[in-house]
């Protein structure tokens, strides 16, 4: 089974939006087992997208076309699609008694416009969209099939996940189970990674069951996606237990989470099993640690807070650092236990370093001292992270959390 992709919108020609969608797209066809050869950027105008859709379909099984769903003029995926499937487009009345009733649930007002959403290819289906009033559309063509989805992310990744795979694979006639199981690592890099299992690969080529790929995704880690098939799911699980067990008796300890479980979530879990809370004093990362823990529900049990000491008096006057350099490992167990102290927190973690553009303290750009400290124990470490100024500050962050995973574990 080949489904290929087809992106629309004149603003990723322009640069304007990076198109993060088709690559969540392909990367969900190649866990189920779909061949994609072919992603494609066209923009706002009918009679490209018509053309376009006209020349993937004819090589492909399927096809996703990502936006131009939405209610203004240069929303035309919906007309161009029926032109290629020879048909009118049609009212649906279901559709638009959901659009009315979400405007109504926001209590804001409902252009007219917004019904063009209503109107859908004859004899396509529509897959509902509760997050949103663009709905979905799978649309038979000959023994092919388009499926068309919003752009936005969220909308787009739910109808992906809930309704287009299942239907891809019922077309394709496979009835095995496709498992995914993603190892998420910080610690090392991906040709480190790569280097250390390359035995596990070699096997891996040998058997074809099954696929081992990485990915890297910044300050989320480097992932490690191993994807089986088999009979059933207990089957396809089976075997991602044997392998998984085999790389994390290679890599260790630099998988820190699995699926969808991240280094903040861990690091929460640690911390309420050791029934220890939080504090945290940032200086270079401006407050971003706090905002990844603070968006794990539940975290308000384990995380006291966070003290944004961007200038120096505010680490000298709140947090009892020493006047002098900030940015070195004696400034950073200081700024713990300060945060420890002033948050009523057991455990104290705090980051100080130079994010550019210049060094600061005589230290150079991707300087990064991280600290922590329950009481008792007391550590610091300097850490040299690459980048430019965004890039090292979000690095920062998982590299904190990491150190501090690593100490309470």
């Amino acid at each position: 089974m080949r489904c290929d992709i087809v992106a629309v919108g004149t603003e990723l020609l322009l640069g304007q939006i990076v198109d993060s969608n088709s690559a969540f797209i392909g990367e969900r066809l190649a866990a189920h087992g779909i061949a994609s050869h072919l992603h494609v950027h066209v923009g706002d105008h009918p009679g490209r997208i018509e053309s376009v859709l006209r020349s993937v379909l004819a090589d492909a099984d399927a096809v996703i076309v990502c936006g131009g769903l939405g209610p203004t003029h240069d929303d035309v995926t919906r007309e161009c699609i029926a032109a290629v499937m020879g048909v009118e487009l049609v009212d649906d009345p279901a559709i638009a008694a959901h659009i009315a009733e979400m405007f109504a649930r926001r209590n804001r007002p409902m252009s007219a416009n917004n019904l063009r959403q209503a109107q859908v290819p004859a004899g396509a289906t529509a897959i509902h969209n509760p997050r949103g009033t663009a709905p979905g559309l799978i649309c038979p063509v000959g023994d092919r099939v388009i499926y068309a989805v919003p752009g936005v992310p969220s909308e787009m990744r739910a109808m992906i996940d809930e309704s287009v795979l299942s239907d891809l694979r019922s077309r394709s006639g496979d009835t095995s189970a496709i498992v995914s199981r993603v190892l998420k690592t910080w610690g090392d890099s991906e040709s480190g990674l790569n280097e250390k299992l390359d035995g596990v690969i070699a096997e891996l080529d040998t058997v074809s069951n099954p696929t081992l790929a990485f990915l890297a995704s910044g300050w989320d880690g480097l992932k490690i996606r191993l994807t089986a098939r088999g009979d059933d799911t207990a089957a396809a699980n089976a075997l991602l237990d044997h392998w998984d067990a085999r790389v994390r008796q290679i890599v260790g300890d630099t998988v820190f989470a699995v699926d969808d479980a991240s280094m903040e979530s861990e690091v929460l879990d640690l911390l309420r099993r050791r029934g220890q809370t939080l504090g945290l004093a940032e200086s270079v990362t401006g407050g971003l640690v706090c905002g990844r823990l603070t968006a794990i529900p539940g975290a308000s049990d384990v995380l006291r807070g966070g003290i944004v000491s961007y200038a120096s008096e505010v680490k000298f006057d709140l947090l009892g650092v020493t006047p002098g350099v900030v940015v070195s490992e004696v400034a950073a167990l200081e700024m713990a236990e300060g945060a420890r102290g002033t948050l009523g927190a057991d455990v104290g973690l705090a980051l100080t370093g130079v994010a550019g553009p210049d060094e600061q303290d005589g230290m150079p750009v991707g300087t990064l001292c991280v600290a922590w400290s329950d009481g008792v124990i007391r550590e610091a470490t300097t850490l040299r992270l690459p980048g430019q100024r965004q890039q090292m500050r979000e690095m920062s962050v998982i590299s904190a959390l990491d150190f501090l995973r690593r100490r309470l574990g």
